[in-house]
Formats: structure tokens, sequence, C-alpha cells
């Protein structure tokens, strides 16, 4: 009790000390309490810097002066800054400003390890600022590590190889009946299981589709994972997966859905929308000739899915899965996923834009469960039998 107290009672006094120091900081620096810093004082603080800053940080500062024309500095920037946080004011004071950073790009870093060099090419693949790919590289870490890729991909690779060694194919799996039995599989007849809408994203076609989507996830989604986080990552690619399957079930009533292209067409085509519409700034190399190779790639595969779905050679098998998932994961990420992927180090929460795309997500939720419980029946859809 008396170490807890004796915690306690520091952390009252270190945090009591912190704020003293930044109300001298503060009224040395603005004495007239106008929220602005003159550049001549803020340029002297940062030349004798008491505080301890990264050279993130450092180089920030030095833009953060020299894109300002009143000669003035917002004092809230500064104190977002030093605390790792930059709102929407200071990212554009930062962008339309001179924005001279100390060293012009992070390619000039030398002496790099292995793990800083994956890092800056994460950085000059997704980010198409040089501010903020400043910002990624000094502030990232492996907390959280991005798992969440990873571990879908494991899962769907270890399910797949279970239904492969117990029926022994490894192609067109969906001719096998035992294969269409599994209760992961989404089938129009098995509707109200809810978990099918969500579970469909671990079964595959065959090794051609796993081996398709377990590539784009990797090459992909880690690095969007380790750029914008867990969470939002997550969020779009079982967005994608849950828009797949009830798009299928609105539009293609008699289909069943195997296999996690929603949720990969929405990773893919969120950052492909965000390397067109950010084209001049994005870094990558040879980013027009991966792009044609990535459209040829994504377009193959929604054929082969057509082709499966209309032409099987099997037609006493019943129905192929339906191609549906594929275009709804596609609209989700042009939609959900840009406004994601171009929000970096920014809050959702404060852009309208955001919350109408959420409603428009949430309504499309609404009405096809609605659509789910009440339009079989009432169009009479002759529905095929389950496996």
């Amino acid at each position: 009790i008396v170490c807890l107290l004796s915690t306690v009672v520091y952390g009252l006094v270190d945090n009591y000390s912190t704020s003293l120091h930044n109300c001298c900081l503060l009224s040395a620096l603005d004495p007239d309490n106008t929220g602005f810093i003159a550049v001549e004082n803020f340029t002297s603080l940062v030349e004798h810097h008491e505080l301890q800053l990264d050279p993130s940080k450092l180089d920030m500062l030095f833009a953060l002066v020299q894109s300002n024309e009143d000669g003035q500095v917002c004092y809230q920037e500064l104190i977002e800054l030093m605390s790792s946080k930059r709102s929407s004011s200071f990212r554009r004071a930062i962008a339309n400003g001179r924005r001279t950073l100390q060293r012009e790009i992070l390619l000039d870093e030398t002496g790099l390890g292995v793990y800083k060099r994956f890092v800056r090419y994460v950085a000059y693949e997704i980010l198409p600022c040089e501010t903020d790919r400043r910002w990624y590289f000094h502030q990232n870490s492996l907390c959280p590590p991005p798992v969440f890729m990873a571990i879908i991909t494991i899962i769907q690779i270890i399910v797949f190889m279970c239904y492969g060694i117990m029926l022994n194919k490894w192609v067109l799996q969906t001719y096998q009946p035992d294969f269409m039995k599994s209760s992961l599989v989404y089938h129009p007849r098995h509707r109200l299981q809810v978990w099918r809408f969500f579970s469909y994203m671990f079964m595959h076609v065959g090794l051609e589709q796993l081996g398709f989507n377990a590539l784009l996830q990797l090459m992909i989604g880690v690095p969007l994972e380790m750029v914008h986080g867990i969470l939002r990552i997550s969020l779009l690619y079982m967005a994608g997966v849950v828009a797949g399957s009830l798009t299928v079930s609105i539009t293609d009533m008699r289909a069943p859905v195997v296999g996690g292209s929603g949720g990969v067409y929405a990773l893919c085509s969120a950052h492909l929308a965000n390397v067109v519409m950010n084209w001049a700034g994005m870094r990558c190399p040879y980013k027009l000739l991966r792009m044609i190779l990535a459209l040829v790639c994504m377009s193959s595969e929604v054929g082969r899915a057509v082709w499966l779905r209309f032409s099987p050679p099997l037609p006493s098998s019943g129905p192929q899965p339906s191609f549906m998932a594929h275009l709804a994961g596609a609209v989700v990420g042009i939609s959900m996923g840009l406004l994601i992927l171009r929000s970096y180090e920014e809050s959702l929460q404060k852009q309208c834009s955001w919350w109408v795309i959420l409603f428009s997500f949430i309504t499309f939720l609404l009405f096809a469960i609605f659509w789910n419980i009440f339009a079989y029946e009432l169009l009479g859809v002759q529905l095929p039998p389950a496996p």
C-alpha cells in the first residue's frame, strides 16, 4: 500500500511539475496569452532545444515554422506534436505551407537495419505524402503487431488442407457434396444460420483461388495493417466479407458462396483507388506496371468466377458459387476503404463523409436482413436442395 501511495503521489507531483513547466514555457513564449508563438521565439527554442525530440519531430517543427506566413505558430499544434498526436489542422499547416524538411526524402537514410528498411518500403508503398512517410517511419513500432491478416490466412490454409486431405481433391472442391455440406459454406437454404455470412471466407473452391487470395492478403493486407492498424483494416476486410454474402443473397438468390474474395477485393480496390487518386505523390517503383498487373489478375479472377457460376461441367451438382461477392467487396473498398486509407492519423469520427458512408452501409445491412427474412417466400424463389 505504501509503494502504491508513493507511486500515485510521485505521478501527481510529476504531472504537476510537467504542467507547471508547460505553463512557464507558454508564458515565456506567449506573454500576451494569444495562443500563438512568434516564429523567432519558436526557432530559438528549437535550436537550443531543452526537450528531447526525435528526428521526425525536429523536421516537423522546422516545417511548421516555415509553413506559416504570419510569423506565428499555434501553441496547440506544438502541444499536439510534442504528444505524438496530429490533428487535421496540424496536417494542413504542414501540407499547405512550403514544407521544407531537413532531409527531403526517406530514401536518403543510410545505415538502416533490415526491419527499418522494410518499414521504409511499406511507407513508400502505402503513403502518398513525404511528411506522412517520415512520421510513420519514426513512430512505427511492432506493438501491436500486424497479426490479423496473417491469422486469417493461416486459418484459411488449414481449413483448405483439411478438406483437401479428406476429399483427396485440390481443385474444384465445390463439386464434392461433402464439401458443400460444411457448416462454414453459405447456402441460401441455410441463410438463417447467421455465422455462415462470415464463415464462408474460410472455404475455397480450389488451390488457385486460395493461392490468389492468400497472396494478395499478405502482399497488400499486411502493409496496410502495419500503417493503418489492425482495427481499421479488420473492419474493412470484414465489411467486404459480409457485404459479399449479403449481396449474393439479394442478387443471386439460388447460389452458395465460398472464399474470402469479398474481403480481399475490399483491400485491393481501396489500395488501388488510393494510388490512383494520389498518383503524383506515390513513390512506389513501377507503379503503372504493377497497377496493370493487379487489374489483370483481379479481372481474371472475376472471369474465372463468372465461368464457374454459369458454365459448370457438372450441372447435376447444383448451382456453383456466385461471383457477386467480388463486386460487392470492390464497392466497399472504393467507398469505405478509400476513406479509411486517406485518413492516416486522422479521426474518422470527425469526418462527415465517414458518417455518410457508415450510414449507407448500415442501411444496406438492414435492407439485406429484411430481404433474407421475407423476400424469398414473397417472391416464391425455387431454392436448390441443401447438400
